[in-house]
């Protein structure tokens, strides 16, 4: 276990106190990546690079997540490709689900917006979105 900090000795010095003699005793010799750089580091700065991160840990996929896809691009693109998508869909409650998860983003853009250009999209109201996904499902199948 480790000695207690003597009360004449600042917190700054106990610790380089404890770390010289952690090195002397050859606890950092071994490590792990030792001597390469730390991962994550071999490109430019990307003020995004913590999305990225992010979206990789959570496995979205890589198309939204390279150099050209800003979070607001990929929620604008996403917004203009709606009525497509949706009209693919035959569930209405998938439907719901789906544009109340755009709105979600569309909410959190707003809220918290990323450097650069606002968003500049409303979000989209369910219902209507519903009707009109009933309407060009009826009109193709007549």
């Amino acid at each position: 276990m480790t000695e207690r900090k003597p009360p004449d000795v600042s917190h700054e010095d106990w610790v380089e106190h404890q770390i010289r003699q952690a090195e002397r005793r050859g606890e950092f010799a071994e490590l792990p990546g030792r001597g390469k750089p730390l991962p994550g580091n071999e490109t430019e700065y990307d003020a995004l690079w913590w999305v990225k991160a992010k979206m990789r840990r959570e496995g979205l996929g890589q198309e939204r997540a390279d150099a050209s896809g800003s979070l607001v691009a990929v929620c604008r693109r996403d917004a203009e490709e709606l009525p497509a998508v949706l009209a693919r869909i035959d569930d209405e409650a998938e439907v719901r689900r789906r544009v109340a998860e755009l709105n979600k983003r569309i909410t959190d853009l707003h809220l918290m917006p990323p450097p650069g250009p606002p968003l500049g999209i409303p979000r989209f109201k369910v219902d209507e979105v519903v009707r009109e996904w009933r309407r060009t499902r009826g009109a193709g199948r007549g």
